[in-house]
């Protein structure tokens, strides 16, 4: 009885799916972290580098539905929640376009670092997800290191529209998280993704009507084609997310990507560019660093405990 027994605690262990799926996703968002303020550099807009992630979207979307062999769902459902999850994340982004343009980012963003929180709150309560000691000391410590990750003084900004706007993207962000794991109860990761690229393609006009199209353009080679090579890691760290989210709890998931990406940009600046962030910043990434060790050393519950409740239905194959 002993070996058995044995070999069942190790494979339950071993096979976590959504661990791999999460830290794909940790490299790809930390690698295009480090990237992304390339295109600015090169007279490239970010409104028009929302275009073309929009773009990029395409190709993993299309490539895993071929792949899985697996037709496109059309039910209400699937449609409703691809479609919510896409425009969630997508119109989080318009509106960061303008909240960047009237509020300081310095406060912007460690505002909308902190969307796990939404994400945890309504997973706790309403999927019943629950984790244990170390996997709830890792969230606390993610949710700490966060808005300290994204956190640098300046001059403030007169009126709290903003602030108000930068709680709306907080909460968008979150939400969609919160759908994302909803969805992949009922709904296949293939579908959900596909539908969230056809959200970010219909606000692309939006994108380009927010243009100021009387600054000069760069379309060489280190314009849109160089922004696309490092968008389509955006896009599929986006794949992997929802992947990501299709095996493992949102609880856990949120604060490991949102934490563990920022801490991978951070090291990549510092070897490459000798980019040495400041005091608050380090223990910023000392706790995420300590944090995403806690949510990966979070050992899985039996079957009994990761069975549905009260008649939820089990995720899809």
């Amino acid at each position: 009885m002993t070996a058995p027994m044995t070999e069942a605690a190790i494979a339950t262990t071993v096979r976590r799916p959504w661990l791999l799926f999460a830290l794909a996703t940790v490299a790809l968002w930390g690698v295009w972290g480090a990237l992304s303020p390339l295109s600015a550099e090169h007279g490239f807009p970010d409104t028009l580098v929302y275009c073309v992630w929009a773009l990029t979207m395409l190709p993993p979307a299309l490539y895993i539905l071929w792949r899985n062999g697996r037709a496109l769902e059309h039910s209400p459902r699937a449609v409703a929640y691809g479609m919510a999850i896409g425009l969630l994340g997508a119109g989080g982004q318009m509106l960061l376009f303008h909240t960047l343009t009237v509020g300081p980012a310095y406060f912007v963003f460690p505002i909308i670092s902190l969307s796990p929180v939404v994400t945890i709150a309504l997973s706790f309560a309403f999927l019943r997800e629950r984790t244990g000691w170390k996997g709830a000391l890792g969230i606390v410590l993610a949710l700490v290191a966060l808005p300290m990750l994204d956190l640098s003084f300046g001059r403030g900004a007169d009126g709290l529209g903003w602030f108000l706007q930068s709680l709306l993207i907080m909460l968008a962000w979150g939400v969609q998280a919160y759908f994302m794991r909803l969805a992949n109860h009922t709904v296949r990761a293939e579908s959900i993704f596909f539908y969230m690229t056809v959200a970010a393609l219909l606000l692309a006009p939006v994108a380009m009507l927010m243009t100021d199209w009387s600054q000069p353009v760069n379309t060489g080679l280190d314009g849109p084609w160089m922004t696309a090579a490092i968008q389509l890691l955006n896009a599929i760290g986006a794949l992997t997310l929802v992947y990501a989210f299709r095996h493992g709890k949102a609880i856990v998931v949120a604060p490991l990507t949102n934490a563990g990406a920022p801490l991978v940009t951070a090291v990549l600046a510092l070897l490459f560019a000798s980019v040495v962030p400041g005091t608050l910043k380090m223990v910023g990434l000392v706790l995420a660093l300590v944090a995403s060790l806690l949510l990966v050393l979070e050992p899985e519950p039996d079957a009994a405990q990761a069975a549905p409740e009260h008649g939820r239905p089990a995720p899809l194959p």
